[in-house]
């Protein structure tokens, strides 16, 4: 295994000019797959459970077949990194094999669903804290303490990417905790040791028509696989770790997930579990107690905090990526003397500040469909990884397995964020004309 403190790497900067910076790929296996599940694991599965409640046993179904689709995404993307493990990304991947625009598009598609799902991790990482804290809860409050999170974590993020590597291990590991007390307690009530509080009553069979929107819903938590192989520049030996770290961290957190969930649902009356703004922090005390339900609900704000942080990571190196691959601008891969891109670190927060704090003016509605918007966006890179998988002649069976299992989430994501993230998607198209129209001149 390779060691998180590699010495100091020369990297080519442009075209010929080759400069002496800070370590450029500090990431090995762990820091790479902490990545993975401090991605994963955030504000998604500490709600779910209430917004799949009503689903019942189709929300198991969802589960299954969203991690199943995860799994084809992931060995899809670990396949092209080993393809071409020059590539600074999945994105910089489907840009050199699909196209300068279609890569412009996806990339651009990519970074809108990062910004969005920060806005709602940092929502639900305060409304946690709002336990503790009660002046947090009203909106104002609760979308002014977003942004400072927002904000505490970009800043730590300016300082490099080993600090903010190093900060997601510790966090990826103390999120974990408070799952792993559902599943002993889930694994107890199985077992007779628990008696349940009382009887759960029924809940919604089967269906298979109502898997398409719960799918919508099951995704957003799942996102995150990929982060590694987004953020592969960064990780030293790609062509393995990457691979292994999507894998590891995919499935280990996927099957977390269904238990956590379907077990929360099951234990308990589908009204009680829908009506929860805190289901699992609810469902810990129910069983151990009001200290019990405090100490979740503090991980809960661990969890979502350690998410946003990796996220932060992503979104300044996904436009660092495009540019570094000449699909945007140079100047937008610009990097500080810690190898930082800040100024597209700072103009992402930006834009989820603004999400925030429109939040404030009376937007209650905008985390849902953040949620569907975030699930749309993001959904864009699979496809053109999947795209580019059939144009190289790479994984072509679960390439076009991949690419229905995506176009099935867009369905369930609803028409109005398709319309509004392809809407959004098109903003790039003058950025990219003005890389173009650069590139030109620089020819002539």
């Amino acid at each position: 295994m390779a060691s998180d403190t590699e010495p100091c790497l020369t990297r080519a900067i442009g075209r010929g000019d080759i400069v002496t910076t800070t370590p450029t790929r500090p990431f090995g296996f762990w820091t790479a797959t902490a990545l993975v599940v401090g991605g994963m694991i955030g504000a998604g599965i500490f709600v779910l459970p209430s917004e799949l409640a009503p689903y019942g046993w189709t929300g198991v179904g969802a589960w299954v077949a969203g991690l199943a689709g995860t799994i084809i995404l992931a060995w899809i993307l670990s396949r092209l990194a080993i393809a071409m493990p020059e590539a600074p990304g999945g994105i910089a991947i489907t840009g050199q094999v699909l196209g300068p625009l279609p890569g412009v598009l996806i990339g651009w598609s990519y970074w809108i669903g990062i910004w969005s799902a920060n806005a709602v991790i940092a929502t639900a990482a305060v409304r946690y804290l709002a336990v503790f804290l009660p002046f947090l809860a009203p909106t104002v409050p609760q979308a002014l303490g977003a942004v400072v999170i927002v904000w505490a974590l970009t800043l730590l993020n300016l300082r490099g990417a080993r600090a903010a590597g190093r900060f997601q291990v510790v966090t990826a590991i103390l999120k974990v905790l408070p799952l792993f007390a559902v599943i002993l307690i889930v694994v107890a009530l199985w077992t007779g040791l628990l008696a349940p509080p009382g009887d759960p009553g029924p809940h919604a069979g089967f269906s298979a028509g109502g898997i398409t929107p719960a799918l919508a819903s099951v995704f957003y938590a799942l996102v995150g696989f990929e982060s590694a192989s987004v953020a592969a520049e960064r990780v030293d030996r790609p062509e393995v770790n990457v691979v292994r770290a999507m894998f590891a961290g995919g499935i280990l957190t996927g099957l977390l997930y269904i238990i956590v969930c379907s077990g929360i649902i099951f234990a308990l009356p589908e009204a009680v579990v829908h009506a929860a703004p805190a289901p699992i922090s609810m469902f810990v005390g129910i069983f151990l107690g009001r200290g019990a339900e405090l100490l979740v609900a503090a991980f809960a704000v661990i969890a979502a905090v350690g998410a946003l942080n990796g996220w932060i990571l992503v979104q300044g190196e996904v436009p660092l990526g495009m540019a570094r691959a000449d699909l945007l601008p140079r100047w937008i891969g610009r990097t500080n003397d810690r190898d930082v891109p800040a100024g597209v670190l700072l103009f992402t927060s930006l834009c989820t500040t603004i999400l925030l704090l429109s939040c404030a003016i009376g937007l209650s509605d905008i985390l849902d469909f953040m949620l569907k918007l975030t699930a749309a966006a993001t959904m864009w890179l699979y496809i053109g990884a999947c795209a580019a998988a059939l144009r190289l002649g790479i994984a072509r069976i679960p390439a076009v397995l991949g690419l229905l299992f995506c176009f099935w989430v867009l369905v369930g994501t609803g028409l109005v964020a398709n319309e509004l993230c392809a809407a959004l998607m098109v903003s790039a198209v003058p950025l990219y004309l003005l890389r173009t129209r650069v590139m030109a001149e620089q020819l002539a």
